[in-house]
């Protein structure tokens, strides 16, 4: 950066800028400002009674509540459930309710559900994207569903006293009418047989079904959305009646689970609640094992891996009821099969209200080593972590189940989670070897497989407690979960493979960012371009910058946790976050939730230019010397003149004298009286506290330095702008989002130096998710990273080719170029 000189201006509303002076316009009826700080006011729900303008519940805050007595049977050979439920359901709110609507999830895989019927295409390949395309799973999940009767059968529907009740299906909902409307503070009981054919989800891709292992004839089934359910009444939607569409999911009215389970002799079942007849369900030995886990350090088999293998050579036609009693939950998964291993430890929560929790994980042999090693590790890790940010768990148990082969699911006290090894296979030539694994995983699969339970035992908390509605916000349950368990990941270990191979998810999350086929983190979830990164990532990294970089540490986690505790076992929406976080740590943030929630604007700051200057003395004997020093520096001589002088071309004057005359040994810096006069009188109508002004500048000698700033990508943040000085030290200064308040797109700020500074750079930490670092530091950086050769080589279809060797391989003795027809073979 090169020194210029700056000349101190008492004119009130005019800047220095680039030696131009400019007025400084007020925009705001007029012109093109834009205010990314005006406040949310008018995009939010109006305060009430039920939600205050503090983001609390208000004092008249209301939910309904249902309860469930449900006993079921699983047939595995047909792989069927049949099962009668009673509800207890309560009015809590001020309206009277005419009729009830339920949940009948299963009835999506029917051919006819408006999800079937609008599900997509396949995606056709990155060569082609707009080819038509049939993948062979979608074929086959088509042909399942078309040979499989799915959906519910609903047998009956009646009251207390057994009396029919009039029921409309609409898609994946039933209304049912009611004799006479249900009023504020009523309850009423139904009554529902029910019955269905289990998906096959390997085939169908579901939340819940079974999975079939061949090689022993035997499944793992895991029942999930699997009883008609009542649907939401709120506050601010009425019924949330909306059809399941398989990506939105739901939110659920809490009660307490009384569920009955028969199931053959020999599964092992996990399922949300506690179990109530241990003694007729486990053997003494089990029960040994159990109990002794509650206070062991280490998980301990309560089933062991050759118990497992045992119930599945032998299998039994006998069955078992097992009964589960789940209290203040808003739904009820279950998992059963005779495959599994069954590990489990304590953690202890002194002083809560639940002071022990039974850390447990359900697997079968095909997902060991690693289940054993750390899923019941991942369960505990992730209470320890959630807990610090929201509130104690509530719960008897924690569970995680192993039910296929990657990906995840939550309910209350229980979870469906993913990733197994890979069989060991050696080479055909490999010497037999007894030491050899029977199984083997890759880096993906360990962290994959502690992600997942993180992030699904993390559910339990987001939204499985602090009820949110994904089907309308889904960034309320994935992104506020995703983000705490990117704290749990990297509280695990250091460098954590949290985002595939990156570790900060503010550096993973600026691609998608910066695309064009986006839509804001607020769009409801059936509407959602790029699930994944809007629902998940783009939420966590906001929250990230937030707690990080906005707010700090301290600020975020007190409101947080005031969050948490504020909806535990309430029902929140936005708003209820947005103005929480506010009300808690003081810090005004509607500015980040219009650009982060609300827009598809991205993050690209840039350093346009920097200027440095020092004061000018206002005295032109020492400021004209100055000033011919800095021309001298900044305008090169012209470079035909140098040409000239190398060339020997002899100029005019040297040839005639006579032509020299005052200006040729004065320059334009040279000082006259009238310009000391008029510095004297500039001088002289400076006011006392001016003139002070003036001289501690030049006796301090500072550096002034006026940088400009870009906004390209559009989101106003704060700027961790990195300061280098020509001494060899460097500190970080964090400008506040407010500088962009007046001028969203550009700014100018000044800065004063008792140091000569030489470089600056924006996001040296990569806090912000600046899509772009290249633009970030002045002087610019050259980038550098390693480039692989590659052969070019040309390669061309040989169809002779490819038919003498099919020849050879047969050992045809006629396998020579003379021998081979040109014309097309049946080589099969």
């Amino acid at each position: 950066m090169k020194i210029r000189f700056l000349m101190l201006l008492a004119t009130a509303g005019l800047t220095m800028v680039s030696g131009a002076i400019h007025a400084d316009p007020t925009r705001q009826s007029k012109g093109t400002f834009d205010d990314r700080f005006r406040q949310l006011d008018e995009q939010l729900p109006t305060p009430n009674s039920y939600r205050t303008a503090s983001g609390a519940p208000g004092h008249e805050y209301w939910q309904q509540r249902a309860d469930y007595r449900i006993n079921a049977v699983l047939d595995e050979t047909a792989r069927r459930i049949t099962g009668t439920q009673t509800v207890t359901y309560t009015n809590n709110s001020p309206d009277p309710l005419r009729y009830l609507w339920l949940q009948l999830d299963q009835n999506r895989f029917r051919p006819d559900s408006m999800d079937m019927i609008t599900r997509s295409a396949d995606s056709g390949p990155e060569d082609a994207p707009d080819a038509d395309t049939l993948s062979y799973s979608t074929l086959a999940m088509q042909q399942d569903i078309n040979t499989t009767e799915y959906g519910y059968d609903i047998s009956r529907v009646v009251d207390a006293r057994g009396r029919a009740l009039k029921t409309t299906l609409v898609d994946t909902m039933m209304r049912i009418d009611l004799p006479q409307a249900l009023k504020p503070g009523q309850r009423t009981q139904v009554v529902i047989d029910f019955s269905y054919n289990i998906v096959n989800e390997a085939r169908v891709g579901s939340r819940g079904g079974y999975e079939y292992f061949a090689d022993t004839d035997t499944n793992i089934f895991f029942l999930a959305q699997w009883h008609p359910r009542m649907v939401v009444y709120s506050d601010y939607e009425g019924w949330h009646n909306k059809p399941f569409l398989g990506r939105g999911e739901f939110t659920l009215e809490f009660g307490d689970f009384d569920v009955s389970i028969t199931v053959p002799a020999d599964h092992i079942v996990s399922a949300s609640g506690e179990l109530q007849n241990a003694d007729s369900v486990l053997t003494t030995k089990q029960r040994q094992r159990l109990d002794k886990s509650r206070t062991a350090k280490e998980p301990i088999f309560i089933v062991t891996p050759e118990e497992a293998l045992e119930n599945e050579a032998e299998k039994t036609k006998a069955q078992k009821t097992w009964r589960f009693v789940a209290k203040n939950v808003r739904d009820f998964a279950w998992s059963s099969s005779r495959k599994f291993i069954w590990d489990a430890m304590g953690h202890p929560q002194p002083g809560s209200d639940q002071p022990l929790v039974m850390a447990m994980s359900f697997y079968p042999n095909e997902a060991e080593p690693i289940w054993s090693a750390y899923s019941t590790h991942s369960v505990v890790h992730t209470m320890e972590v959630y807990s610090r940010f929201s509130f104690a768990y509530p719960y008897p148990t924690a569970q995680s189940v192993n039910t296929w082969k990657s990906g995840g699911m939550e309910y209350p006290m229980i979870t469906f989670n993913g990733y197994r090894p890979e069989p060991y296979e050696p080479g055909e030539d490999a010497e037999p070897n007894p030491d050899a694994p029977d199984a083997t995983y890759s880096r993906r699969i360990k962290y994959g497989l502690i992600g997942v339970i993180i992030h699904e035992i993390g559910h339990i908390y987001f939204p499985m407690i602090v009820n949110s509605d994904e089907r309308q916000w889904t960034w309320m349950d994935e992104g506020l979960n995703t983000f705490l368990e990117y704290v749990a990941e990297l509280e695990w270990e250091e460098n954590y493979p949290a985002f595939r191979h990156h570790v900060n998810v503010l550096d993973y999350i600026t691609e998608y960012m910066a695309s064009e086929n986006q839509v804001p983190i607020m769009t409801q979830s059936d509407s959602i371009l790029q699930f994944g990164p809007n629902a998940y990532s783009k939420p966590a990294a906001a929250l990230t910058v937030l707690r990080e970089t906005v707010m700090g540490r301290e600020l975020f986690d007190f409101a947080f946790r005031e969050y948490a505790q504020r909806w535990k076992f309430k029902r929140p929406t936005p708003s209820d976050f947005f103005r929480t976080m506010e009300d808690a740590s003081g810090v005004d943030l509607d500015w980040f939730w219009r650009g982060w929630f609300y827009s598809t604007d991205h993050v690209d700051l840039a350093i346009r230019d920097v200027r440095a200057y020092k004061i000018a003395a206002n005295d032109p004997d020492i400021d004209f010397a100055e000033d011919r020093t800095i021309d001298a520096r900044d305008v090169p001589e012209a470079l035909q003149q140098q040409r000239n002088r190398e060339d020997g071309i002899e100029l005019r004057i040297d040839r005639y004298p006579s032509l020299k005359d005052f200006y040729n040994d004065n320059d334009r810096f040279t000082v006259s009286n009238a310009d000391r006069n008029a510095a004297m009188d500039g001088n002289d109508a400076l006011e006392d506290w001016e003139r002070t002004v003036l001289e501690k500048a030049l006796k301090d000698d500072d550096f002034v330095y006026f940088i400009d700033f870009e906004n390209i990508g559009g989101l106003v943040m704060p700027i961790p702008l990195e300061i280098t000085y020509a001494d060899g030290s460097s500190e970080l200064q964090m400008l506040p989002a407010e500088l962009w308040r007046r001028s969203p797109e550009a700014v100018r700020k000044m800065m004063i130096s008792d140091k000569e500074i030489v470089a600056f750079t924006i996001d040296p930490r990569h806090e912000l998710a600046d899509v772009d670092h290249s633009n970030n530091a002045f002087p610019g950086k050259i980038s550098q990273s390693r480039l692989s050769l590659y052969k070019r080589e040309r390669e061309d279809r040989d169809l002779l080719k490819d038919r003498l060797e099919t020849l050879r391989e047969r050992k045809d003795p006629g396998a020579d170029s003379k021998g081979v027809k040109l014309a097309p073979a049946n080589d099969g």
